[in-house]
């Protein structure tokens, strides 16, 4: 009889076969169920609804939410094909967020199909599916397949969602907008049914986002062909609309949306700038704020350092190449490698004191330098690959217990110009810090360290107002993270922008 690990390696070979499509999802039919039930004891398959799995990791934690918003969207296009072939697409509201680049897992998907049941399918962590019964069916022609989900074409969609979903998702209907080139695309669904409210809506909203002749189209159109249309704004009227040119990239045109509507509740939380200090004194307070910045940014990230090592890798006593000990010791590695970065911004935040319209620029310049300074010492002593400090990832990310999906990895390469952009057109150093802090964590440009980089910009960025070097204490956390979780996931940037304001007052009244 062969050894019990001798048989586990053979349900892992079926395993690693299934996955070779980088496929997470099976149903009970892809496996046997002496290799389903061996591999779910191990932890490398975990149920996900009757006859349907995902792959495990046996060193996750109870409760554990990575793997499953890692595998949603593949369980939803698997699960909806094999149920009901290509008789099915997601709802309106949920393909207009896929058309906008979502980076957040919805609680609940919508799927319209004909053979529908009207029945909620309860899922993990409290994510559901529900089966929409239509009597009619979209052409094909208005239907896109895109990662083996089925989609409503954006002016489909635009056509047949919910008046609220301009409301509760002012962001992904205006990218949805701006998308649509020509206003023929919406004419032909607006036509076909005489969807007059509905043409009044969409002429309203391209005149929000300041598509005038567009709006004036259809308009005219709806007129001529015996239509009378009632032009009325979709959107809250209080709240800023920026304006998107048509052909922007989606992520883009999102981060354009999200930076214009936080902007206001950052100014109104922020306190005031507090008695700017010459640059010297103020970058001796920085040099002052090493060792607690230090523990606390790495400790938040999950590393185990203590005042003792920070201070020897400060004094040069930490040598990896003659202690093995140090060689070994990946909280070591990280302890150095802040220390490395943590000089580089000194030079750059002493640039921008000297200069401060210089932050977002100084910053798009050196950021990639901070990460490969956080990651040197871990290739140098041979612990991680070289390709590690190449630069921003190439594959996707996830973020633990997080419904936020960071963006696709080609989506990073327009991502990142595009934020450094909003920076330098930014005039309150307060925004830059905060926004420039979320949205870097949003995008999560890099395999790793993208936490640590983005509280060096948030602190490059304060610089620039004169606020203090300012640090997020380990104990705080669940609060961060929280915050941070609603304005990717909520879009409410309001929990973030009073924690960090809090922060900066409690680091401005440390030196008074």
């Amino acid at each position: 009889m062969p050894p019990v690990n001798d048989k586990l390696a053979a349900s892992l070979d079926i395993l690693k076969e299934l996955q070779e499509d980088s496929q997470h999802i099976f149903q009970s039919s892809d496996l046997s169920r002496t290799h389903r039930d061996r591999l779910r004891r191990a932890g490398f398959l975990t149920p996900v609804i009757k006859g349907w799995w995902m792959a495990g990791n046996p060193a996750a934690r109870p409760g554990d939410t990575t793997g499953w918003y890692a595998s949603f969207w593949e369980f939803v296009a698997r699960y909806g094909t094999s149920r009901f072939g290509e008789a099915w697409h997601l709802s309106p509201e949920t393909s207009l967020l896929i058309h906008a680049e979502p980076t957040d897992v919805p609680r609940q998907v919508v799927i319209h199909t004909p053979e529908g049941t009207n029945h909620t399918i309860d899922l993990p962590f409290g994510t559901s599916l529900f089966d929409y019964r239509v009597g009619s069916f979209p052409e094909p022609a208005h239907l896109i397949v895109r990662d083996g989900l089925r989609l409503l074409a954006p002016a489909a969609a635009l056509a047949r969602a919910q008046p609220g979903f301009f409301q509760q998702r002012p962001v992904e209907a205006q990218v949805a907008l701006a998308g649509v080139r020509d206003p023929s695309d919406l004419l032909v669904h607006l036509l076909e049914e005489g969807r007059t409210v509905v043409a009044g809506r969409l002429a309203g909203g391209l005149r929000r986002i300041g598509r005038q002749a567009a709006a004036d189209e259809i308009a005219d159109t709806m007129s001529r062909a015996g239509h009378r249309v009632r032009e009325s704004d979709p959107f809250e009227t209080d709240r800023p609309v920026p304006q998107i040119h048509p052909g922007t990239p989606a992520i883009v045109a999102r981060m354009k949306g999200m930076w214009e509507a936080m902007r206001p509740l950052v100014v109104d939380e922020f306190p005031d700038p507090p008695r700017v200090l010459a640059p010297e004194a103020y970058l001796t307070r920085v040099e002052a704020m090493y060792e607690r910045d230090a523990y606390h940014s790495l400790s938040i990230e999950g590393y185990r350092v203590t005042p003792t090592l920070i201070e020897r890798v400060r004094a040069g006593a930490w040598d990896p190449n003659e202690n093995l000990a140090d060689r070994d010791r990946r909280d070591a590695l990280a302890a150095r490698g802040y220390w490395q970065a943590f000089q580089r911004v000194k030079e750059a935040v002493a640039e921008v004191l000297a200069d401060p319209a210089s932050a977002a620029a100084i910053t798009d310049e050196q950021h990639r330098a901070w990460y490969r300074d956080l990651f040197q010492p871990g290739v140098a002593a041979g612990i991680l690959e070289q390709v590690r400090l190449a630069g921003y990832r190439t594959s996707p990310v996830y973020i633990q217990n997080s419904r936020h999906v960071p963006p696709r990895p080609e989506s990073v390469r327009v991502a990142m110009p595009a934020l450094f952009d909003l920076l330098r057109e930014e005039d309150h150093p307060a925004v830059r810090a905060v926004l420039g802090h979320w949205l870097f964590g949003y995008i999560h440009p890099f395999p790793d360290g993208n936490g640590r980089v983005a509280r060096f910009l948030m602190n490059t960025m304060l610089a620039s107002g004169g606020y203090p070097w300012t640090v997020i204490r380990t104990e705080e956390r669940h609060e961060y993270m929280s915050a941070l979780e609603a304005a990717s996931v909520d879009q409410d940037i309001g929990p973030f922008a009073a924690f960090v304001a809090q922060a900066v007052s409690r680091a401005a009244g440390e030196f008074t």
